[in-house]
């Protein structure tokens, strides 16, 4: 079976896995920070479950990542690098 997810898409996961884990952060830690079960940090970062833009921003601020790192991930996701591959 075909995966609906792209490479930019696991991108996005891998920044927040990472941002989740320099930040010290327990799947189970970062849940309780947004009123969410442990198995919704899991099904993210597993990519079983997509997240929304409103997801994206709740979880970055949870984390507290700075407005410039976020800006700085999402302009490199969409460099010209990346739209040339389609992905």
């Amino acid at each position: 079976m075909k995966t609906t997810y792209t490479d930019k898409y696991q991108g996005v996961v891998d920044f927040l896995l990472e941002a989740r884990k320099t930040a010290g952060l327990t799947q189970e830690e970062l849940a309780a920070k947004l009123r969410r079960p442990q198995s919704y940090i899991s099904k993210y970062e597993r990519v079983e479950r997509r997240l929304d833009i409103v997801e994206f921003a709740d979880i970055v601020s949870a984390l507290e990542i700075p407005s410039k790192d976020v800006l700085a991930f999402l302009d490199a996701l969409i460099s010209p690098s990346h739209k040339r591959g389609g992905k």
